[in-house]
């Protein structure tokens, strides 16, 4: 899937990432949305992985294999994943959220192995879906 950076399903896709950021309990908390294929969002966490504390950790999500945790490496190398959600492509944000806490409170949750939702170039509805994300365009007010 490739997204206009100013389409409806883009602005889903930014404004759900920010219900996650939201439901982590972050205010203004920093992401990155990439929306050249493969589509893809990076949400840096507070805290650590135990067996790994002196890591920074990650919340990953991508359209095939939906979200993740990872752990930076030191050298600026591609991100270790440690763990993968596994329940949909777009789970709610709250279910994202338990599964990062769990993540940094050592629970190991989610699965170890990458589960593939759909292939890139899916003739699907997740643009659709995203794109309900999307906030309510505001109209001009008048004096």
């Amino acid at each position: 899937m490739e997204l206009e950076p100013r389409n409806r399903t883009s602005r889903g896709l930014r404004r759900y990432v920010g219900l996650v950021t939201e439901a982590l309990g972050y205010a203004e908390h920093a992401y990155h949305v990439q929306t050249e294929p493969p589509v893809s969002a990076y949400v840096p966490l507070d805290g650590r992985v135990p067996g790994f504390p002196d890591r920074d950790v990650a919340l990953l999500w991508d359209e095939r294999h939906g979200w993740c945790g990872a752990i930076e490496t030191a050298s600026g190398e591609d991100l270790i994943v440690v763990s993968y959600l596994g329940s949909g492509v777009l789970p709610a944000p709250r279910v994202v959220a338990r599964f990062a806490a769990d993540l940094i409170n050592g629970a190991a949750p989610g699965q170890p192995k990458p589960p593939t939702f759909r292939a890139v170039d899916a003739d699907d509805d997740l643009a659709d879906r995203l794109a309900a994300y999307a906030p309510a365009p505001q109209l001009a007010s008048t004096p």
